[in-house]
């Protein structure tokens, strides 16, 4: 078999699993990221400062040593990840990180005079989070988001120094067996081009 033969499925099935990260590791981002921006707002100081100090260190690290963190130092405590694993956990917390600054801009962004009309007629706070406040922030922060999804495609490249069998990891299977490094750098170049445009249109 020549090297389109082998290369094509090959790079397919690795795109498929770079979209998987990419959609686990941004629910995750999501996930750890809306609370702590409201908890940053709305909280109590420890739980405000507990926020910011998360935020400042994982945006302020490379996201490759939080990777090597998880995958080869956490073991030494007893958590063991497979490569897959340790990636959408890196990934997604990396990204909680910035999702936590993107909604606290959007909350900010929303009228104070709203939570203190709706706690004037017998809200709770978090009811009047949830029914109030969390509608608009999400409305707000999309366009902020989607760069953030678009960052993620980007990003789960470096999973390939793990071994996660993603586009970047197959173009290096691909070189080391037919050694055609510009063919295979190219492809996965197209792939990204082509994923990032569509989900850009989407976005739009």
């Amino acid at each position: 078999m020549n090297f389109y033969e082998i290369a094509i499925p090959a790079f397919f099935r690795g795109a498929l699993i770079t979209l998987e990260m990419s959609a686990i590791s941004l629910l995750i981002g999501l996930a750890a990221g809306i609370p702590l921006a409201f908890l940053r707002v709305y909280g109590p100081k420890p739980l405000k400062m507990f926020s910011m100090a998360y935020s400042e260190f994982l945006r302020g690290t490379p996201v490759l040593v939080q990777l090597f963190i998880v995958y080869y130092g956490f073991p030494q405590f007893g958590l063991v990840f497979s490569p897959w694993v340790a990636g959408c956990v890196t990934m997604g917390l990396n990204s909680a990180a910035y999702q936590i600054e993107y909604f606290r801009g959007a909350i900010l962004s929303v009228g104070s005079g709203q939570m203190m009309a709706a706690r004037a007629i017998g809200m709770s706070q978090p009811k009047a989070i949830l029914v109030i406040i969390l509608p608009q922030v999400i409305r707000i922060v999309l366009p902020t988001w989607a760069n953030e999804a678009i960052s993620m495609i980007k990003n789960t490249s470096v999973c390939y120094l793990i071994a996660v069998p993603e586009l970047m990891t197959q173009a290096k299977i691909m070189i080391s067996r037919f050694y055609n490094t510009l063919e295979s750098y190219s492809i996965v170049a197209l792939y990204y081009l082509v994923i990032i445009g569509v989900m850009t249109v989407v976005f739009a």
